[in-house]
């Protein structure tokens, strides 16, 4: 993220938390003086500190967790509308949730009207917010200026991304190239020179950000560039030209002073890594307070049905390649092998699981349909083997055969329900499930994750693709 625009996302965060305080005020406020609802007593207010502090609290972990406060969010028009409905929706779903284990005496019509107050509060800053940047980037004066450096793909790619994807208060003063290359793509960003006159440049045209993109052979060309750029003020950003490694997930700290980059990084990281281990802590909590009388007739009937243990547990994959034992109720006849049964399909790719297996048990075959037999992977969860929602945990011969393409899908916790169950689970070919799991990958949300979760309800109940 560019520095100011990052900047200006905290300024935003601390608006939003003071706008939202206010508007609980009005909230308390209007209550009391709208002839709505029963009549309320002579107390001057309903709210107490401790409710401003849990507000204070709250709101801030969920807007991070939607990611509220993503460049494209808070500086588009309105900030994002549809992730401002749910981000304030879902805070205050928490408060009232919070208020019911607290404090009950809190009427409901408050909640109701500080809802309505703080997504119109809340809207209506980021429509402010919005034309100030347009107005002040009309004049000239956007929030970052950004010139941008090198030769080659990479510097195509830059500028072609900066024109086609505009992110208002941001800038492109111009290219310092070699060459000017690129026609037409090119014809409203001015050339300004070649890459030695950088610094030249930084101050004629009050440059924040240089993005350098040359080619990974020119790297003396920006090792010299980013000492000639040392004294100046300037945010320098390098765009890799080792384009091959689009499966790296990168991170830069320090070892005894030693820069280390790391090319296999978790792709869950930081708050969205605790908001989405409390979000299956609690719900895995939860969904096994209320199925563990039907999971223990589920393994009876699995002892009653065909002789060998109610639970089936195997070897998978997990996150970053690692092993772990999975648990699910048995759906076969004992001592079947540990791989499902192999067959080429039409196109010749590998089949591993069959809608008409000779070795799945009755019980089995409907616990497969209403997906039941994956319940105990409820223990997966509270282990932190697995989630909630991911790509499905992988067989380790699989996972063996895996081409450089398919690999990014080990980059999260593998999960009991995922993009590709919600779009057509085992009636998909094997290539496209990878690809929804990748899809998953890079999009990964908590509002994705709330998605899938309801999806997967009406999927089971229909129980198409499942065998």
């Amino acid at each position: 993220m560019f520095v100011k625009l990052k900047r200006l996302a905290w300024l935003l965060m601390l608006g939003d938390l003071l706008l939202t305080l206010l508007a609980l005020v009005l909230a308390d406020w209007l209550r009391r003086y709208l002839p709505f609802g029963r009549l309320l007593g002579s107390t001057p207010t309903y709210l107490n500190a401790p409710l401003y502090l849990l507000v204070s609290i709250i709101w801030p972990l969920v807007f991070q967790a939607l990611s509220i406060y993503q460049v494209h969010h808070t500086t588009t028009w309105v900030g994002g509308a549809r992730q401002l409905l749910l981000a304030v929706s879902t805070a205050v779903f928490a408060f009232a949730g919070a208020l019911y284990f607290s404090f009950r005496d809190v009427p409901r019509l408050l909640v109701v009207y500080f809802f309505v107050l703080d997504l119109g509060a809340l809207a209506a800053g980021r429509l402010l917010l919005g034309s100030l940047i347009r107005y002040l980037q009309r004049r000239g004066r956007a929030i970052c200026r950004v010139l941008v450096v090198g030769a080659g793909e990479g510097l195509d790619q830059v500028v072609r991304t900066l024109k086609t994807n505009p992110v208002p208060g941001i800038k492109l003063v111009g290219v310092a190239s070699d060459a000017l290359e690129g026609g037409e793509l090119w014809s409203d960003v001015p050339w300004l020179g070649r890459p030695e006159d950088t610094p030249r440049l930084i101050e004629a045209k009050q440059v924040d950000e240089v993005i350098v993109a040359f080619p990974a052979a020119d790297f003396a060309r920006v090792e010299r560039l980013a000492y000639a750029l040392l004294p100046l003020p300037v945010r320098l950003r390098i765009v890799p030209g080792f384009v091959n490694l689009v499966v790296a997930r990168s991170s830069v700290e320090l070892l005894a002073g030693i820069p280390l980059i790391g090319l296999r990084e978790p792709a869950i990281q930081g708050l969205s890594w605790v908001v989405k281990r409390v979000f299956d802590l609690a719900f895995g909590l939860a969904a096994l307070a209320l199925l563990w009388p039907l999971m223990l007739v589920i393994a009876l009937l699995i002892r009653l049905d065909s002789p060998g243990p109610a639970l089936f547990c195997q070897k998978r994959v997990g996150e970053n390649g690692r092993i772990f034992t999975i648990y699910k109720f048995r759906t076969m006849v004992e001592n079947s092998d540990h791989l499902p049964k192999v067959t080429p399909d039409k196109d010749g790719r590998r089949v591993y699981k069959l809608p008409d297996d000779p070795r799945v048990t009755q019980i089995g075959r409907f616990l497969r349909r209403a997906s039941l037999d994956e319940l105990p992977n409820l223990f997966n969860v509270l282990r932190g083997e697995m989630s909630l929602v991911g790509p499905r945990p992988e067989l380790l011969p699989i996972a063996n055969t895996y081409q450089p393409w398919q690999r990014p899908r080990l980059a999260v916790l593998p999960g009991m329900t995922g993009w590709w169950q919600v779009n057509g689970r085992s009636d998909l070919p094997n290539h496209l499930n990878t690809e929804y799991d990748l899809f998953y990958v890079r999009n990964r949300s908590l509002w994705l994750d709330i998605r899938i979760l309801c999806k997967t309800v009406g999927v089971v109940l229909q129980g198409k693709g499942a065998y």
